[in-house]
């Protein structure tokens, strides 16, 4: 499938031993590393434009499919998700590709593990880039209690927790699933909706729409390698992150309160729902403080959540930029 924005070869598919698990990773280009991290519920393949864009700038950029997704394996245990799991997935990577450092990228989920990773390995991980999330130090107070403490009970991480019911939901229909999520969380979504909020006795996708029309970013072509990677893999793997939101909080201890230092950039979306969290902006506003690095903070006007396949070209521009002035 060709790239929309770079029409150049595609990536090469190879499969890695990392830290126990076979990772399958896409890798074009040559020269420094450049490790992309997607989040939930993606693939290698929402980095195919920057993969594209990143090789074209003289670098070798690789995007694996993330442990429990796609090609990669996918432990049956829950425990075996934690974001220490994670990073030591990037750090066994980088070392499996021969190389002794590399700036790392994620989007999503896959943005905390790129903080992470810069954090507990600043010896390999010389830049970093986070697009959704932005970074916060670790706190001993872990999410789903700070929300049961609010008094809250309807946010998606924590219909997520129960193993087997999400799963259900999702691979009733896994391109309608798709397609309403990926959609929803959108820019192009309609104003108003209320993603990745519950309504009592529904399920995560009620609050979401099915379009009529996929848009511009989002093919048919790109929906279908989607639904064939989910319905091959499930959902599990991906959703076990989220199981492991207390557990992360306990084991990053030694690192409360720590800044990120190296040079960093933090991309998103204006209409992003990650952006409505309500600690999000806050995380945001202290950025000088906690990433003394930063070189960019880059709200897009109108994007949404998918923010390197909404805004592409955007995205690409400014991820070369920062590259080239490391």
């Amino acid at each position: 499938m060709t790239d929309r924005v770079h029409p150049i070869a595609a990536p090469t598919l190879t499969t890695h031993r990392v830290n126990g698990l076979q990772l399958r990773v896409a890798e074009q280009g040559q020269g420094p590393l450049v490790l992309f991290c997607h989040g939930w519920p993606e693939s290698w393949y929402s980095w195919r434009a920057q993969l594209a864009a990143v090789a074209a700038a003289g670098f070798r950029a690789v995007a694996p499919d993330m442990r429990g997704y796609g090609g990669s394996d996918a432990p049956a245990e829950v425990d075996r998700y934690t974001l220490l799991h994670l990073v030591g997935d990037m750090v066994g990577l980088v070392q499996a590709l021969g190389e002794t450092e590399a700036v790392i990228v994620g989007h999503d989920w896959g943005a905390p593990v790129a903080w992470h990773a810069a954090l507990l390995r600043p010896d390999l991980f010389r830049a970093v880039v986070g697009m959704s999330v932005p970074y916060s130090p670790p706190i001993p107070l872990d999410l789903p209690t700070a929300l049961e403490r609010r008094g809250i009970s309807t946010f998606y991480m924590q219909y997520f927790q129960a193993e087997g019911v999400a799963e259900a939901e999702f691979e009733q229909d896994v391109a309608a699933a798709l397609r309403r999520i990926h959609f929803s969380g959108s820019g192009d979504a309609p104003p108003g909706l209320a993603f990745g909020l519950m309504a009592p006795g529904r399920g995560f996708l009620h609050h979401t729409v099915d379009p009529g029309t996929l848009p511009a970013w989002l093919s048919e072509a790109d929906l279908a390698y989607y639904t064939a990677e989910f319905q091959r893999a499930g959902f599990r793997g991906g959703l076990n992150w989220y199981r492991n939101l207390r557990r992360n909080a306990q084991l990053l201890a030694p690192w409360y309160g720590q800044p990120l230092r190296q040079p960093a950039l933090f991309i998103a979306g204006e209409r992003d729902a990650v952006l409505k969290f309500p600690a999000s902006r806050a995380q945001i506003d202290a950025f000088p403080k906690t990433l003394p690095g930063l070189r960019g903070c880059h709200l897009l006007p109108g994007a949404g959540h998918w923010i390197q396949r909404e805004r592409a070209a955007e995205v690409n521009a400014l991820l070369q930029d920062f590259l080239r002035g490391l």
